[in-house]
């Protein structure tokens, strides 16, 4: 991971420090909006909340805000760096919250290493809450802090690391049974580790059915058996068995289960052999485990594994949890987050495992199918499937065991839930998966520069992309040691130096030999890196060319055209951008490339646009804008649009289209049925096909800029192979986005 250093500092430093920040829900715009919102406005919600406290949730921010609190003690793997140095994981912690369950967070870290204290400070934020999240306090004094607020708060209060892990594992050790064919109340479980986690698995687990006889735990001095004096606590003691084994060795002996929540390399090959027939092994020490995944396998082909990391099947990943239980438990209003709550989620991860996973899930880890197996005993992490299942099984839990102080229809409340997070977020997540599944070669023309080289080594660190990079060597590398860049296996031509100039040279010259073009200008041309990096495309010594970073459009795009022109049956390249909301992607097009285009042009950028969606798993449906709504006005511009979507039906019958229409029929489904129900677009439209480049480029910016969306693109369409230009100026992500994209074109062109 320390290759990742520097990445992880800028990612965190880079334009506004951190990863959170508050943003209002309500219109403050106008002097109005200021006194509805503080004095004198604010007085009446507040005199209601005095009366009926349970208001609260419907006048205040309460019901979905969560407080993730930490002393800084037990930091991920780095111990008991403090409560500062741990704000970075906390802050991390509520961008997982928001991402998976849409629940904000204030991150609160508590500089004192005295429980009581701790203790008091936290029950005195209750008003400001509807839940508690611990996190990244060490063991016993969690379990201490954890049972005081739950006793003295009248909110949920759930200490992730411990029953977040065990709750993961739970479902895991439940489906891992039904594969190995055993019996949980016969089953004998190893556990080595006696912090807070490997306590709480061991307590929920016996709640799901393991016998308390038939369980072994180990820590660092060994196994933990009766009368042992030495390194006990009130927390281990319950654990303490009749036994004559002594260390991890012995325990292990014939066990039917080994769960790990310790240190890397704690099992050996010799330990895993002595294990019984069809073992279960969850070695759930980060990032190493206490057995290595391959080496596990190796030895034994019996053996059914899960890990902690993300690069292994079966990740036990505590982001399955907590987002979606605390999000079931705030619904409700619970009171607490109880062990029936905690079942009810555990129960509810192993069925969903048993489903089968949709299109998208595989797509999004490049996967062509994906089943109950050894390999698969629990969802993916990314599945947000995840939030339609646990959170309605967690609130029907809250409900059925009086926690809840509010009911709520469970059918109703799924389908409330699909819609609250949208798969918006899915679309680059999917495109990278699957740009990951046949890496293309994408040159970059400009080498020399600093985000170029940025974006090239996360490209090559996540097997996206195998990056070209054009410019001197010399330069470059001298770039990269005063950047501090190590990008082992990065590809650098020097179109000057290159053995491929003069055969570059002559094919361009056939090329435009007719184009006013002479051999000596021609020689000229292909040293330019935009003319050189179009050349290895249209030679096959590349798949795919990303630029346009430093450059305006036209320079880029140019000599792209003259080079490898477009796809067959296509006369005009357009450019489309994804606009990425928080519940919705749409296709704007054309942003970038056809000024003033004629019917037969937008008929082409409209079956162009559609045909690229399908490649997001976007299903189509496209309206056709215009300052006129089904013929309300009457001229040339209107005409235009009007005759497209004739010419669009002709060509591809069954695509949805519709048009000349105003945007806010093609958006508003009120409007849509009021006005326009005769329409195939209802209000439901994806994509957008503006009558001009004027319209799509100020549209696509004013909602970059005013609405707050994500413009991803622009994307080039219509190539005879993969070109896209960047936005000028861009940053890092988006090159890393875009050269995903023309990957995923490469991909399409040559399948």
């Amino acid at each position: 991971m320390s290759n990742y250093r520097e990445d992880a500092l800028e990612y965190h430093r880079s334009g506004r420090p951190g990863k959170i920040e508050v943003v209002s829900t309500k219109p403050f715009t106008t002097q109005r909006d200021l006194s509805l919102a503080y004095t004198p406005g604010v007085a009446d919600p507040c005199l209601e909340i005095e009366k009926d406290p349970e208001s609260a949730y419907a006048y205040t921010a309460k019901g979905n805000l969560v407080a993730v609190v930490t002393n800084g003690s037990a930091v991920l793997g780095l111990g008991n760096i403090g409560a500062l140095a741990g704000k970075p994981v906390m802050e991390g912690k509520g961008v997982l919250f928001k991402r998976f369950a849409d629940i904000d967070v204030f991150d609160i870290e508590l500089d004192t290493s005295d429980p009581d204290e701790l203790v008091r400070t936290v029950k005195m934020l209750e008003p400001t809450f509807g839940g508690i999240n611990l996190e990244d306090i060490k063991a016993p004094e969690s379990f201490y802090i954890e049972n005081r607020l739950r006793e003295e708060m009248n909110i949920p209060v759930f200490h992730d690391d411990q029953h977040g892990t065990a709750i993961i594992s739970g479902a895991a050790l439940l489906n891992a049974l039904e594969i190995v064919g055993k019996k949980i109340h016969e089953v004998r479980v190893v556990y080595n580790g006696a912090g807070a986690a490997a306590i709480a698995c061991a307590r929920l687990h016996l709640t799901l059915g393991v016998e308390a006889q038939n369980l072994l735990m180990c820590d660092s001095k060994g196994v933990i058996y009766k009368g042992r004096k030495e390194g006990m606590n009130d927390h281990k003691e319950p654990f303490a068995v009749e036994t004559e084994a002594r260390s991890l060795v012995d325990a292990m002996a014939g066990a039917d289960i080994f769960i790990g929540l310790s240190v890397k390399d704690a099992v050996t090959p010799n330990m895993l052999m002595s294990m019984a027939p069809s073992p279960i092994v969850f070695a759930l020490a980060n990032p190493d485990p206490e057995i290595d995944y391959h080496l596990a396998l190796e030895t034994r082909d019996d053996v059914v594994m899960a890990t902690g990391r993300s690069d292994f099947p079966n990740q036990v990943n505590n982001v399955l949890g907590f987002p979606f239980i605390f999000r079931g438990a705030l619904d409700v209003r619970a009171t607490e987050i109880n062990e029936e709550m905690k079942i009810a989620a555990t129960h509810a991860l192993a069925r969903l495992a048993l489903e089968d996973v949709p299109k998208p899930v595989l797509n999004a880890y490049g996967l062509k199918e994906l089943g109950f197996s050894a390999e698969y005993i629990i969802p993916k992490p990314l599945d947000p499937r995840v939030l339609f299942w646990v959170a309605p099984a967690v609130a029907r839990a809250a409900m059925d065991t009086g926690a809840a102080r509010r009911r709520l229809d469970i059918v109703e409340y799924s389908e409330a839930l699909e819609q609250r997070l949208g798969g918006s977020r899915e679309v680059i997540r999917t495109t990278i998966q699957n740009a990951k599944t046949d890496p293309k070669r994408i040159v970059f023309p400009e080498g020399t520069q600093e985000k170029i080289l940025r974006a090239s080594k996360i490209l090559i660190d996540e097997g996206i992309a195998h990056p070209i990079v054009l410019g001197s060597e010399l330069d470059i590398r001298e770039k990269m040691e005063g950047l501090r860049l190590e990008i082992p296996g990065l590809m650098i031509e020097d179109p000057a130096a290159s053995s491929n100039l003069d055969d570059y040279t002559e094919e361009f010259f056939r090329l435009r030999q007719r184009k006013g073009v002479t051999r000596a200008k021609a020689e000229k041309s292909a040293l330019n890196p935009n003319v050189f990096g179009a050349m290895m495309v249209h030679m096959n010594d590349a798949d795919g060319l990303v630029s346009g970073l430093t450059q305006h459009y036209p320079e880029t795009l140019r000599p792209a055209l003259q080079v490898i022109g477009t796809r067959e049956g296509v006369k005009h390249v357009s450019g489309l951008y994804l606009m990425v909301l928080k519940n919705k992607v749409y296709c704007f097009a054309d942003t970038t490339v056809n000024i003033d285009p004629t019917a037969e042009v937008l008929a082409e950028i409209a079956l162009q646009s559609a045909r690229l969606a399908r490649t997001f798993h976007i299903e189509p449906r496209v309206a056709m804008l215009s300052f006129s709504n089904f013929g309300s006005a009457r001229h040339p511009f209107s005409n235009c649009v009007r005759e497209a979507v004739g010419i669009v039906k002709g060509r591809e019958p069954d695509l949805i289209i519709d048009g000349e229409m105003h945007v806010d029929t093609a958006l508003n489904p009120t409007q849509a049925r009021e006005n326009s129900p005769f329409s195939a677009i209802q209000g439901d439209a994806n994509i957008l096909i503006f009558p001009d480049l004027q319209s799509g480029n100020i549209a696509y910016k004013l909602l970059q800029e005013l609405g707050g969306a994500e413009a991803i693109g622009p994307i080039l369409m219509g190539m005879k192979k993969s070109v896209h230009v960047l936005q000028q100026g861009c940053d890092v992500n988006s090159i890393v986005n875009m050269a995903a994209i023309a990957v995923l074109d490469a991909q399409t062109q040559t399948a």
